[in-house]
């Protein structure tokens, strides 16, 4: 099931901040009555500073995913994305991730394609024989909607939680420049883009079809996507998730060119393209249920057809309160989040441990802690919430902590013993249910 990996890059010890010492010691106190849930929470709050993040020379961040020595735009984000409510009266948190952000726009300039990337050019890739524009500080060249709206997700919170703006020297405005022309290109794929891939190892998930151009798609408004976020193709090129996260992202794009930049020609444009993407939604987007009533597609290819499931990683269905394109009390989101819940989605799974949502990346019957915590994160009750953290607590197969899909019968079968990013999602919905008086 596992692809060859190189070596992990050895992380150097870094001083953990204040602020993240100080809500450990706070968990100490609300979960002392949890001595489990306290220790997976002790292991997996810190676990992106302690095992992934280095600090480099140039001002910059670089975090590994974990087991992969490689940094992906949108896992680095969700990495970090729980320590910055913390960031506010903390140097080293700043320093943290505002190295990342501009490690993140260092990456764009390179090849705002790419969904991951080395340390340093040294030519380290998934598979050297990928057919694509390949660079040498490219690791892997997968275009994915999302890995460019994380990229803005990371530095809005940032600059609206701690109102530092050095993040935004000319570089990040070059680069915003370089993301909007791409969704425009990509708004017409097979017309205008460049973009190819191809991966010739057996595996067809890992490739496009159609010469490496993806099937075809009608223009719809929305920005083709080439690869989901869970590093799978698509079926059908315009992921509606992602979709809703580039509508987000430029929305706060908008506000950096307003009230950062002063640049109102550019606010114009980035208006114009978020109401482009958002008649697509609307007019492509949406499934009538014959059970379920209308709810939001996975993917559709603007031709009529549709791709219907949830797929654990974010954005996915049930994120889209997370990711802030609207409220859980929205109709049509409480209709697929219900649709997402049941048989009706082919990667949900009911075991004797666990029930929950995987992922075609991973085989059947395994679902997904990263599901099982977005759940809990955009649950509208403290009884779902609570059933996720204890769902969570019962299934990490006795390691101390989570991982990526495991057997929905047995718990200690599982895949990717270090994967940061469903450590830092646990963490932030423990966290959560901790300062609203949950736990």
């Amino acid at each position: 099931m596992e692809q060859f990996r190189l070596p992990k890059i050895p992380m150097p010890d870094l001083d953990m901040p204040q602020a993240v010492q100080d809500v450990l010691k706070e968990a100490e106190q609300a979960l002392a009555h949890r001595p489990k849930l306290l220790k997976l929470f002790k292991n997996c709050f810190p676990n992106s500073l302690e095992t992934t993040t280095k600090l480099m020379d140039d001002g910059t961040t670089f975090l590994i995913t974990g087991d992969i020595p490689a940094l992906w735009l949108r896992d680095s984000v969700e990495q970090v994305i729980h320590y910055v409510p913390l960031a506010r009266e903390d140097a080293d948190l700043q320093r943290i991730i505002g190295g990342l952000i501009k490690r993140h726009i260092h990456y764009v300039l390179i090849d705002p394609y790419a969904n991951a990337f080395n340390e340093t050019a040294n030519d380290w890739h998934w598979n050297a024989a990928d057919e694509t524009e390949m660079s040498p500080w490219v690791w892997e060249r997968k275009f994915e909607i999302d890995s460019l709206c994380f990229v803005i997700r990371l530095a809005y919170m940032y600059w609206k939680e701690t109102e530092l703006t050095d993040i935004f020297d000319s570089k990040f405005k070059t680069a915003l420049r370089k993301m909007v022309d791409v969704f425009k290109t990509e708004q017409r794929h097979q017309e205008q883009s460049a973009y190819r891939f191809t991966r010739n190892n057996g595996i067809s998930t890992d490739s496009l079809r159609n010469q490496g151009l993806g099937m075809p798609v009608n223009y719809t408004g929305m920005i083709w996507s080439g690869f989901r976020s869970s590093d799978d193709a698509c079926d059908f090129h315009y992921n509606i998730p992602g979709n809703m996260f580039a509508v987000v992202a430029l929305r706060q794009m908008q506000e950096f060119a307003e009230w950062v930049f002063r640049d109102m020609d550019f606010l114009n444009e980035l208006k114009e393209l978020e109401a482009e993407v958002e008649h697509g939604i609307h007019l492509y987007g949406i499934y009538r249920h014959p059970v379920f009533g209308p709810i939001y597609a996975y993917e559709t290819d603007g031709f009529g057809n549709y791709c219907l499931m949830d797929d654990a990683g974010t954005p996915g269905l049930m994120s889209i309160p997370y990711l802030g394109y609207t409220t859980a009390d929205d109709p049509i989101y409480q209709n697929t989040r219900r649709f997402a819940l049941s048989q009706e989605n082919p990667f949900y799974f009911e075991g004797k441990a666990a029930k929950g949502i995987g992922s075609p990346h991973t085989l059947p019957g395994y679902i997904w802690h990263m599901a099982l915590s977005m759940q809990g994160l955009t649950a509208q009750t403290a009884e779902e919430r609570l059933e996720m953290i204890r769902m969570l607590e019962a299934t990490d197969g006795d390691t101390g902590y989570m991982h990526e899909g495991f057997h929905a019968d047995d718990p200690t079968v599982f895949t990717r013993k270090w994967f940061a990013w469903s450590n830092s999602l646990f963490a932030q919905l423990v966290y959560k249910a901790m300062k609203d008086g949950l736990l």
